[in-house]
């Protein structure tokens, strides 16, 4: 059972099909967002008038403010979207990255080692509560409204803070996602990881609109 959340803010640090497909589930569900990218607030006014009222355009520290901030740049320029982002003990990062170092006609995949992906966001945002979600979907899938006849789009989530979690899986649900709880960073990231999680890349419904 979800909980009916309030308005929030959401912000974006990355405007690209990813994070304006959830800008606009997050106005339609009431909440306001700001859009923010490397090229800054200008170079958003025509995405931002398309979204709709409830959208506005921000620099990456202002996205950086919100209630919500969705993590979804490249991965190569992950480093320098949160490079002297003011510290802010308990701010809620939603990691939709993938760690591809190159995305070319043939991708490669950057070897982390044994750490995942948003453990290595994790550290670059101190006193952050990460939680990864929205990359194991293709943006063309996030868009659209996830309620089907045949069920809801299902919508893996980790993370480590169980309160950022129960706050995450209400909006999305409220979006109208079958959010599912994987765990972790450490364990339900690498589920969800590009290159090998049994998770990445897989689209499904779950048979109810609960």
């Amino acid at each position: 059972m979800s909980a009916q959340v309030g308005r929030l803010t959401w912000g974006t640090i990355g405007a690209g099909e990813v994070a304006q497909a959830v800008a606009r589930h997050a106005v339609r569900a009431g909440h306001e967002v700001v859009l923010s990218n490397s090229r800054g607030p200008e170079s958003l006014e025509s995405i931002v008038a398309a979204i709709g009222p409830g959208a506005s355009a921000g620099t990456v520290a202002q996205a950086a403010e919100a209630d919500l901030v969705l993590l979804a740049v490249p991965w190569t320029a992950v480093p320098a979207a949160l490079r002297g982002l003011p510290r802010r003990d308990g701010r809620i990062v939603i990691d939709a990255t993938n760690q591809m170092a190159s995305i070319t006609q043939e991708p490669v995949i950057d070897d982390l080692g044994d750490q995942t992906g948003s453990e290595l966001v994790a550290s670059l945002v101190p006193g952050a509560r990460v939680i990864k979600a929205f990359n194991t979907l293709y943006g063309r899938y996030i868009a659209p409204d996830p309620r089907h006849d045949a069920g809801r789009q299902l919508l893996f989530y980790a993370g480590d803070d169980l309160a950022a979690k129960s706050l995450f899986h209400d909006v999305v649900h409220g979006f109208g996602f079958a959010p599912v709880d994987i765990g972790r960073l450490r364990e339900g990231g690498r589920l969800m990881q590009v290159g090998g999680g049994p998770l990445s890349a897989l689209h499904a419904l779950r048979q109810d609109f609960q």
